[in-house]
């Protein structure tokens, strides 16, 4: 049976606004002994019943899928939930489309879902469970992607081992709920070719949440030079490149990275004596390079992960973007982004501006950047607005 979540007066607000998430401190009390991972109904202190979801001990208690009734065991709703994330991504250009075969499906909290993550690769979707209960039903996920596919041959792979609580996830393996497709594809996003690597890759193998920002990077670069720091893979490289930049650089501190972007480099075209890798930590890169670029893109992995680590990620942000700016040439442009959720768009803006001043360079905010359109915000969940960036043109 589900444990019996009753909110203390005033606290049932927020999901009455259909915000997903139930703080433990908005708990007046608990029916049922939950373990975590456990279905729980949330309801009002006068017993109405506001949504169900999964349970966990930690500072978010629930995470809800539905607002109001629902049989979250049943196949009918994964598959009516899977079914209306796959049409919001054909209503935005992504299904069926000659240009692009990789997009992600599920992005959590912005398709009803927290807890999921499910990226589509080609013939191949990448399931990635955050939460206990939802990797519990990995299986009835599975289904249902089978399901709304159709016809369409689809192999799913769990990639769940490192997103999942420790505890639970010991002596996890990742591996294949339905079909087999080998550990990587390659794909094509807006016509560049990448392999991506499911099995070892970090996250579900590629960063799709650059695909715009990637694609606005390429009206930079024609005839430029650029340099990409914290490359990954090299999408940003492969677009400039694509896009007739004259000499890219590609900095990453992991050699597998570094492996990975010179083989997407040599997948679109030789682009001889037009990109060299460099395996290095990036901000001693930035310090110690004496050369100037056109175009610079410093895109890092996230600085926090939790507030208490907030201020040193400010800090570390700051002296990021001062020494990427020392490398801009004049009237040149910065691509620079933030991926962590606990520093916000303003914050993460004012940090740009502190680094300028040091710098001491006019400078002029072009565009204001974000995730792309298959990684949803929900309107009542603003925290899920996590890939913050700014172009910005340094005198």
């Amino acid at each position: 049976m589900a444990v019996k979540v009753f909110l203390k007066p005033g606290k049932e607000v927020p999901v009455r606004r259909f915000h997903p998430w139930v703080f433990s401190g908005a708990i007046g009390r608990l029916e049922g002994k939950p373990a975590d991972g456990d279905i729980a109904e949330v309801y009002d202190r006068g017993g109405e019943l506001l949504g169900l979801g999964h349970f966990h001990h930690g500072s978010i208690a629930v995470r809800l899928l539905s607002f109001g009734a629902a049989d979250i065991n049943a196949p009918a709703f994964w598959v009516d939930k899977l079914a209306t994330a796959l049409s919001v991504r054909r209503a935005v250009g992504l299904v069926g489309v000659p240009h692009t075969d990789c997009f992600r499906l599920v992005h959590g909290e912005g398709d009803g879902l927290p807890g999921l993550v499910v990226d589509v690769y080609g013939d191949t979707a990448v399931v990635q469970c955050h939460s206990i209960g939802m990797h519990r039903q990995k299986d009835l996920i599975a289904n249902a992607l089978k399901e709304i596919f159709g016809d369409r041959t689809l192999s799913v792979y769990d990639k769940s081992s490192e997103s999942l609580p420790p505890k639970y996830a010991q002596g996890m393996q990742n591996g294949w709920l339905a079909g087999e497709a080998g550990s990587s594809a390659l794909v094509r996003e807006n016509d560049a070719l990448f392999r991506v690597d499911w099995a070892l890759g970090q996250k579900t193998g590629f960063f799709l949440d650059q695909r715009d920002n990637r694609q606005l990077l390429a009206q930079f670069a024609p005839g430029k030079t650029l340099l990409n720091a914290f490359c990954y893979t090299g999408g940003f490289s492969v677009y400039a490149l694509r896009a007739g930049a004259r000499l890219v650089h590609s900095v990453d501190i992991s050699a597998k990275a570094m492996d990975l972007t010179a083989e997407n480099v040599a997948l679109n075209a030789p682009f001889a004596g037009q990109h060299e890798g460099f395996t290095e930590d990036v901000l001693r890169f930035l310090k110690n390079e004496e050369r100037s670029y056109e175009v610079v893109v410093i895109d890092p992995p996230a600085f926090a992960k939790s507030l208490e680590k907030r201020h040193n990620a400010v800090q570390g942000y700051k002296r990021l973007n001062e020494a990427a700016m020392r490398r801009v040439a004049p009237g040149g442009v910065l691509f620079t982004f933030s991926c962590s959720q606990v520093v916000d768009r303003e914050l993460f803006y004012h940090t740009v501006v502190a680094a300028a001043l040091e710098v001491g360079r006019p400078a002029r905010v072009l565009h204001h950047l974000t995730q792309g359109a298959d990684h949803p915000v929900s309107l009542f969940h603003p925290e899920g607005a996590y890939l913050k960036g700014l172009v910005v043109h340094l005198e």
